[in-house]
């Protein structure tokens, strides 16, 4: 497991593209045979990828959670952005299709991660975040969350929001997590920008095309940056980054928030004319 401390905003100006994507972007979460995480203390959530390419692969419990098993203190979202999987959890088999949800809550034990067909296997994403109670581990297959379509055509933003995880639906302690794929054509994602003082984010590009990018936005609203993301790469988003991007593709991402609420519409807009 790395760890990755917090970045002050006002570091952001005197920071490499090299150091950016140091601190901010996952480039290797998904590894052949492992469970590969990443620790942030941006509100300690833990990003982590399991590809059980020639045998199940099973949960470790990290030595820097000093806990007994990996869920004794926390709570996770999983979305398979592979081929079709499966996920047991104490015992119990869950199947995830391509874009399917898991949520597991605090005190499950044992965790494996396998794949139905070796030659495709599943690309598991989990996302976790401390929780101070359980709530029962459920599953929610791709398109069954809370639906909204946002953006339009015209201006290259139209896309559907899968929400799985949220105050009206998957309940949890503190994470809110889903699914948004843009329609072809469109490229934008999250416009205008927004930041939420109340939370931070981590987004997981997945479904583009190997030699397209998207061109991450971050920073403060008056100085931003930007980090090239390629498919099932990662980033982190604190509190106080504006989190949006363009790719030259269209594409999925994966959108996963810990901290204060649960509220989605908590949220402070950003006309695209206010960034620099």
């Amino acid at each position: 497991m790395d760890v990755l401390h917090s970045t002050s905003p006002d570091q952001i100006p005197s920071l490499t593209a090299t150091d950016l994507r140091s601190r901010f972007l996952i480039e290797d979460l998904f590894l052949q045979d492992q469970v590969r995480a990443v620790y942030s203390h941006q509100d300690r959530v833990v990003l982590a990828g399991a590809v059980p390419a020639s045998g199940p692969v099973t949960l470790p419990t990290f030595p820097e959670l000093r806990a007994e098993h990996f869920f004794e203190r926390r709570e996770g979202g999983i979305i398979n952005v592979g081929g079709v999987g499966t996920v047991t959890v104490d015992g119990e088999t869950y199947a995830l299709k391509h874009a399917s949800c898991l949520y597991i809550g605090r005190g499950a034990r044992d965790v494996t991660f396998a794949s139905d067909d070796d030659g495709e296997p599943a690309r598991f994403y989990l996302f976790s975040a401390p929780a101070h109670t359980t709530y029962p581990t459920t599953l929610v297959e791709a398109g069954n969350g809370t639906v909204r379509e946002l953006g339009d055509q015209a201006t290259s933003n139209r896309r559907t929001l899968n929400q799985y995880i949220h105050e009206n639906g998957v309940r949890s302690c503190q994470i809110v997590m889903g699914v948004t794929t843009l329609h072809p054509g469109s490229m934008w994602n999250t416009m205008p920008a927004h930041t939420h003082d109340r939370r931070m984010e981590a987004y997981l590009y997945f479904d583009l095309p190997e030699d397209a990018r998207v061109v991450h936005l971050m920073g403060e609203p008056k100085e931003t940056r930007h980090l090239l993301a390629a498919n099932q790469q990662a980033v982190i988003s604190p509190s106080w980054s504006i989190h949006s991007g363009v790719g030259t593709a269209s594409y999925s991402f994966v959108w996963a928030m810990a901290g204060e609420n649960q509220s989605f519409d908590d949220m402070d807009a950003v006309a695209i004319t206010e960034l620099l």
